[in-house]
């Protein structure tokens, strides 16, 4: 009880501005006590106003009241300084260099606990005491401790910046949208915050969107990462069967074959993992971006949200989420069976089918396929001209425009005999042989509809029935833009979405996927099909089959007419 009396002692003889004990202590009319060097300074900085008040409680005096010394409590100090207790605050409390300090101290500062955005003042938790207890103050609006409070002085009003002009893009006082932003699309600060922190929140659901994604793609190459040393291991393990079995003379061998298998192993795996560490990276700078954006959305000063607002919010074009294509477990198989041949044959021709073994073990190739484009410009950068094969098209397609357009004509073109040539379907192939990441566009015109198509070379050109028809073999996928269906080996897979008279095909030989879009500025996806390519492909154009009908004056074919066109893109 006896320590507890000389706290309250200690708290009552202290001077709220230097928080220290009492030095010739003065008492206001109020009743509140302060150093009277303190308090003096204080009302300094008040003189051009005429109107000095208590730190505290904010009460007003007129005039600036006449400062006596309270002798009884100057006694009341020096007593309890002989007892060695003193009321001052630990060092950790002081305000340093990064902090925000407390506009009421003087001499040494205290670190600020809250900023007012009313009085544009920051205050220390004993400074700040008035805005809890005295009933005009508990209406200001508290804030973390801030640095830039003067940001929201209007430079040309002095005026508190409260409004923002949509127009113009910036804060602004009351003054401002009556002068000069009148006119101007004003709304206040906090309605403006407000519907920032919408877009806010739905940038964060972006950023957490794609670190799911990208988490997902982690755990896709991490698979791949097993499947690729199991593939390896099981393979080595077979070849060391093998390999038993050929004596001294295959015992080298062994050794070239698993030092292959090991290094490809290696190259393939650092592959995969170089490209789990980007992602991971980009998750960790997602996850940086989203901390960033709730800091931000936590902001209370809606001044300090929207100054910071347009450099956080921003996003990088992203990088859009990765498709990652896992190939079945065959990386190493061709090695195992290209052993097993050598195994055979080794005394008469082990020199030469040595070769096929080095060979086997350097195609072994972890399709990481990255995103395609998402928008035309993207897809445009991969653009090749395609023109078509005069030996190839049909008797009854004519081909115009430096061979880029294909049209159905009612009679036989005077083509020369050749054994590339469609005989039977109104097709026609490319001159150009496709690989690798390549674009191109098709439109369309008339009432019959158009097939666009990829093809082997050695697809069929003078089968009976369907042989040679583009999508109905397995040498060819074919797009039906008129029913809106594509076709591979006779199968029908449905298409989504209306039909399209221009189609953009973008193709990426070594992943194995062939995707159809309907041409935009977003493009939209039609079909994309994957698979393994084996061979170069060429475009190919079919004009769908005429009805003929007769009339006894003759023979009409309403296919006549359509025509479809490589687009020029360069």
């Amino acid at each position: 009880m006896e320590q507890k009396g000389v706290q309250l002692d200690r708290e009552t003889i202290s001077c709220c501005i230097c928080l220290d004990l009492l030095k010739d202590p003065v008492t206001l009319p109020c009743g509140h006590n302060y150093c009277m060097e303190c308090i003096k300074v204080h009302w300094d900085g008040q003189d051009g106003t005429g109107v000095y008040s208590c730190p505290q409680c904010m009460k007003r005096f007129i005039p600036r009241p006449v400062l006596d010394k309270n002798t009884m409590l100057a006694a009341l100090v020096e007593e309890l300084k002989k007892t060695g207790l003193q009321a001052a605050p630990a060092d950790h409390c002081y305000a340093g260099p990064e902090d925000v300090a407390c506009d009421v101290c003087t001499g040494r500062k205290l670190k600020a606990v809250k900023s007012c955005l009313f009085c544009l003042a920051s205050y220390c938790e004993k400074h700040l005491q008035p805005h809890y207890d005295v009933a005009p103050l508990k209406k200001h609006k508290l804030v973390n401790p801030s640095k830039k409070l003067q940001e929201n002085i209007c430079s040309l009003h002095d005026e508190v910046m409260k409004m923002f002009c949509r127009t113009d893009r910036q804060i602004i006082c009351y003054l401002c949208s009556v002068e000069e932003h009148k006119d101007h699309d004003t709304v206040s600060a906090a309605a403006e915050r407000t519907e920032r922190q919408r877009e806010l929140e739905g940038s964060r659901g972006n950023v957490q969107q794609k670190i799911q994604d990208r988490q997902k793609d982690v755990k896709l190459l991490q698979q791949e990462v097993e499947d690729i040393n199991q593939s390896a291991e099981k393979t080595l393990e077979g070849n060391e069967k093998l390999f038993t079995q050929l004596m001294s003379l295959l015992k080298k061998r062994s050794r070239d074959v698993k030092q292959e298998v090991r290094s490809q192993q290696e190259t393939q795996v650092s592959r995969v993992k170089e490209l789990q560490e980007k992602l991971e990276q980009e998750i960790a700078e997602l996850k940086r971006k989203d901390a960033e954006l709730e800091q931000l959305s936590h902001t209370e000063d809606h001044n300090e949200f929207l100054h910071n607002y347009p450099s956080v919010s921003a996003l990088s074009e992203p990088t859009d989420s990765s498709s990652i294509h896992i190939r079945p477990l065959t990386y190493f198989q061709d090695v195992t069976a290209a052993v097993s041949e050598v195994r055979d044959k080794l005394q008469q021709v082990l020199d030469e089918e040595w070769k096929k073994i080095s060979v086997s073990v350097n195609e072994v190739d972890v399709l990481l396929s990255q995103p395609g484009p998402k928008t035309r410009a993207g897809f445009l950068r991969y653009s090749q001209e395609i023109t078509l094969d005069p030996n190839t098209a049909n008797r009854q397609m004519l081909l115009s425009d430096g061979n880029r357009k294909v049209t159905v004509m009612d009679q036989n073109q005077s083509y020369s005999d050749h054994p590339d040539r469609f005989s039977r379907c109104w097709q026609v192939l490319s001159r150009e042989s496709l690989t690798g990441l390549c674009y191109f566009e098709v439109e369309m015109r008339g009432r019959g509809g158009v097939d666009v198509a990829v093809a082997y070379k050695n697809i069929n050109r003078t089968g009976s029935g369907m042989e040679s028809r583009f999508g109905f073999n397995n040498k060819s996928w074919s797009l039906d833009c008129s029913n809106n269906s594509l076709w591979y080996n006779n199968i029908k897979t449905p298409v989504s979405g209306p039909p399209s008279s221009r189609v953009g095909v973008y193709l990426d030989h070594s992943a194995g996927t062939l995707s159809f879009y309907r041409v935009s500025e977003t493009m939209t996806l039609l079909h994309r099909v994957q698979t393994t390519f084996t061979q170069p492909l060429h475009v190919g154009l079919g004009l769908e089959f005429g009805f003929r009908l007769g009339f006894g004056l003759g023979i009409l074919s309403l296919s006549v007419g359509n025509s479809a066109e490589f687009c020029k893109l360069k």
